[in-house]
């Protein structure tokens, strides 16, 4: 395997690879299609990049295409420990902050707007800039809307709310299973979310109606209410994702999600927004924008959501032939 280089950035304590060299991007005429091109070619350079002792568990990444049309700017092909994601909220914001502070995309004064093909659509980003460092970034998602409302677990005995925000997630109460969103219960978290995922990743609620590629359960998020302001709703998450695997981010795609049901249920009037807190105490603001298109008749909305992220280093991964561990592995 050639070597390959990568910038690496955290968004709210979530890690975030992006190669920048030492493949060629991946085949397609679109993101979405070119991500089922690196699902079949590039799963060995995902797992090289993602699995230890290069990586680890929680780790997560881009390959970086063209966009789809001259729309955009660019696109990303998410991966993660377990395959291909068909949308990240958190990789949105480092790659938008990696393509300022390395030029690829020249700001536009103090608030630079342009936009990113992801494999669920294209996302716009606004980057507020000062003093020549991004100092936020906030990207204006595909429409979301709630799929289901109180879907019954009854092998947990409680019930979630299914939405969509690039991938569908099973929004879960931890008070009712007698948890909070805090280090202490995040083993128990980690493994209810896993078991929800599996219980519905073939239910009709998170069937794609347009694009089969786009369907199933992409992860839990355990949500608790933190309080409420006469501006603002405070809530706190974390989102337990693929198979086990654990967002320290307040989860970018996973907060539109909230949006849509927190919107659809009255627990967010417009003009108000979601503080998002994670389970490190890092923070996304969101809120509804606006009314979205009717998607199989199901109403949607619009979300903004806002966060900063931050260059950790620069890497130079190589692989020894001689290297017995070869692509890695995973202990969880």
């Amino acid at each position: 395997m050639n070597p390959i280089e990568t910038a690496d950035y955290h968004t709210g304590g979530e890690p975030f690879r992006i190669v920048v060299q030492g493949i060629d991007p991946p085949s397609g005429s679109t993101v979405l299609d070119r991500r089922a091109w690196a699902q079949e070619h590039l799963d060995s350079v995902r797992r090289f990049l993602v699995n230890e002792p290069r990586g680890h568990a929680d780790m997560y990444g881009c390959f970086v295409t063209p966009p789809d049309d001259a729309g955009a700017e660019f696109g990303l092909v998410f991966f993660h420990k377990d395959g291909f994601s068909t949308a990240c909220g958190h990789g949105t914001i480092a790659a938008a902050t990696w393509a300022i502070e390395t030029g690829l995309v020249q700001p536009a004064g103090a608030d630079s707007r342009f936009s990113i093909d992801v494999p669920s659509g294209r996302v716009d980003v606004d980057v507020r800039v000062e003093n020549g460092r991004v100092q936020s970034v906030g990207f204006t998602n595909v429409p979301s809307w709630v799929s289901q409302r109180s879907v019954a677990v009854p092998e947990l005995g409680i019930e979630v709310d299914v939405s969509y925000g690039g991938a569908f997630y099973a929004s879960a109460s931890a008070a009712a299973l007698g948890l909070e969103v805090r280090p202490e219960d995040l083993p128990r978290l980690i493994d209810l979310g896993r078991k929800i995922k599996r219980i519905l990743d073939d239910h009709d609620a998170v069937r794609h109606p347009t694009d089969p590629r786009l369907s199933g359960c992409y992860g839990t998020i355990w949500w608790q209410n933190e309080g409420v302001g006469p501006d603002e709703l405070l809530q706190r998450n974390v989102t337990v994702f693929a198979d086990g695997e654990v967002d320290r981010s307040p989860c970018g795609s996973g907060t539109s999600a909230r949006l849509a049901v927190l919107d659809i249920s009255g627990a967010l009037p417009r003009g108000r927004r979601l503080r998002h807190l994670s389970i490190v105490g890092s923070t996304f603001l969101g809120e509804v924008s606006g009314d979205g298109p009717t998607i199989a008749g199901r109403r949607s909305v619009m979300t903004r959501v806002e966060g900063s992220a931050h260059a950790t280093g620069q890497h130079r991964f190589t692989l020894d032939p001689a290297d017995e561990l070869g692509l890695g592995f995973q202990l969880r």
